[in-house]
């Protein structure tokens, strides 16, 4: 009988606020004075989700799939890089299983925005929206996210073999 197989993976990223760029989180734009710097559309929080996938499947970090030295990723849309990396995961015959995520950022308030975040990650990640869960919390004006200088993510996900 072959068993059911579970893997976990962790995933971190953090981004710079700037003026002159989109605030966008889990692939929903949030209406914000600033939005995140970086060579794609800077979604920390779909990032996080990103890495952790491929931390569960022992596949590197975001780096090494979607180098920002190559100009195919430069603006490119976080929510495509993640449905590469859940093919990748179908293809090593994994499924996401669940995903707990939380994003750090003193302001904006994000609270209005966390359902339209999880229906769209659970839609690009295949799964029940029942299975992806993303949280907000500040830092209490401590640190680079309390100063509001940048957002943070952080991300867990379960993959069960397929």
């Amino acid at each position: 009988m072959v068993e059911d197989v579970i893997r976990v993976g962790f995933g971190y990223d953090v981004h710079r606020l700037v003026e002159g760029r989109p605030l966008i989180l889990g692939g929903v734009k949030i209406p914000y004075v600033r939005g995140l710097l970086g060579y794609s559309d800077a979604d920390v929080l779909t990032h996080a989700v990103i890495d952790a996938i491929l931390g569960a499947l022992g596949k590197g970090d975001i780096g090494r799939h979607f180098p920002d030295s190559d100009p195919a990723y430069k603006g490119a849309d976080s929510l495509f890089l993640l449905k590469k990396v859940v093919k990748i995961a179908h293809d090593e015959r994994f499924a996401i299983n669940n995903l707990d995520a939380t994003v750090v950022a003193q302001e904006p308030k994000l609270t209005i925005y966390l359902n339209d975040m999880e229906e769209r990650l659970s839609g690009v990640l295949e799964v029940d929206p029942q299975v992806v869960n993303v949280k907000a919390t500040t830092t209490e004006g401590l640190g680079l996210c309390g100063r509001e200088e940048g957002l943070a993510a952080y991300a867990v996900v379960t993959l069960r073999s397929a």
